[in-house]
């Protein structure tokens, strides 16, 4: 078992670099003891378990090819039932993996376990029967590295596991769980999502988390998914920081102990919430379009330095169009894209303008290294022009993968690799 305590002790206290420690989000399905009675299986979303007198309460499930796994290290462990599942919220990296303990039940001869959520886990569910190929598509986008890795997000034949159950326990605002005498207090906060549930649990001055805090810059901004909601998320985080925890379990990363450690570290997540929000409603509030916006509004690099809070996955500019969309609806603010022209009528005039589509391209490797944004509006024009023009997306493939070498966080990483790879095939490369 590993110490993760002592992990991120050293990394947030400044004893050691985060490269020296190794991965802080890992996905190696083992289990370790985190305190008397409380476990931490880190997987693709961890699952955290808590001793009880009448089984197991175990905060999230993993994925849908992660949850076996999960349930088989925990029976190294102990043998106890599992009493309650609580789904921290509805993503499927957190719920999918539910049918596994369910089986698990089942073969045992156990009472089927309490599965606990915010009421809108259901309507996220249903959300997910309706957008079903949409979702599917966009998870292969974001985690389709890790599918080819071994550890596919989604449930197979469906993107939601149809054994993962609705939460048959719920709650709107606030909810006191007892279980086998420990007593969990369920509160629900918007920030990720609209069903987030964060808890406190007495017995052990800890706080289970689930997305709130992921060891990155908070996923306030993904391109591909529903409204987030950042303000809220910073607000969640300052009264996790206000309840006197000594012990914080995240679903991603390491576990962190210490009431001033924790304290701080989640203070200072608001704070950068707090500050993107300020910053872009005040923008917004003098009548700045988003693309002015996402070009001035910037927080200090030394913040994203933070082994906490660096983009790694969301990062800022995402999470800027988030707050317009929230506060600002879906037009950016340019009068030509409130009804706009087909994209490729308006990349074909373009490439007539430029002497052809293979001009548009040439440009656009031209300018790839000194102003990467500039060369790839220009490589997708050039595409657009001529869809079925090899040379042309040869450009593209090429422009597309040296952005994505250049970012920082997976969003930016999927997207643009996506877009290179659909090119390569396209290029017969």
């Amino acid at each position: 078992m590993a110490d993760l305590l002592a992990m991120s002790e050293a990394i947030i206290d400044g004893k050691m670099d985060a490269a020296g420690v190794g991965p802080i989000n890992r996905i190696n399905h083992q289990l370790s003891e985190i305190g008397d009675g409380v476990a931490m299986v880190e997987a693709f979303s961890h699952c955290v378990l808590f001793e009880t007198d009448d089984g197991l309460v175990a905060f999230d499930t993993s994925n849908h090819l992660g949850g076996a796994r999960v349930v088989e290290e925990i029976r190294r462990w102990r043998q106890d039932r599992f009493n309650t599942i609580v789904y921290t919220h509805g993503h499927i990296d957190h719920v999918g993996g539910c049918g596994a303990f369910i089986a698990d039940a089942e073969d045992r001869g156990h009472p089927r376990p309490r599965v606990a959520g915010h009421d809108n886990v259901a309507k996220r569910f249903d959300r997910y029967d309706l957008t079903d190929g949409y979702n599917r598509i966009i998870n292969e986008r974001q985690f389709g590295q890790f599918r080819r890795a071994g550890y596919g997000l989604d449930g197979g034949d469906r993107f939601l596991p149809p054994s993962s159950p609705k939460p048959d326990t719920t709650y709107a605002d606030t909810m006191g769980l007892s279980a086998g005498g420990l007593e969990i207090d369920l509160r629900h906060a918007k920030g990720e999502t609209d069903d987030h549930t964060w808890s406190w649990i007495p017995r052990h001055k800890a706080i289970c988390a689930g997305d709130f805090f992921i060891w990155n810059f908070p996923n306030a901004g993904n391109p591909q998914k529903v409204q987030r909601y950042p303000v809220e998320w910073a607000r969640a985080m300052r009264d996790m920081a206000a309840q006197g925890a000594e012990l914080f379990l995240p679903a991603h990363g390491l576990p962190i102990g210490g009431a001033a450690r924790i304290r701080t570290v989640l203070e200072q997540v608001a704070d950068a919430l707090d500050h993107l929000v300020g910053e872009t409603l005040a923008m917004m509030n003098q009548g700045a379009r988003l693309n002015d916006i996402i070009h001035s509004v910037t927080i200090d690099p030394a913040v994203l330095e933070k082994p906490y809070l660096r983009p790694m996955y969301d990062e800022p500019e995402f999470v800027i169009r988030n707050i317009w969309r929230l506060y600002g609806g879906w037009w950016d603010g340019n009068p030509a894209n409130l009804k706009p022209a087909r994209d490729s009528a308006l990349a074909t005039e373009l490439a007539d303008l430029a002497g052809g589509a293979l001009r548009l391209a040439e440009r656009a490797l031209e300018l790839s290294g000194a102003d990467p944004r500039l060369a790839c509006h220009l490589a997708e024009l050039a595409a657009l022009a001529a869809p079925t023009d090899s040379r042309v997306h040869q450009v593209r493939a090429e422009v597309f993968q040296a952005r994505r070498e250049r970012e920082t966080s997976l969003m930016a990483k999927g997207i643009f690799g996506y877009v290179a790879n659909e090119s390569k095939a396209l290029s017969g490369d």
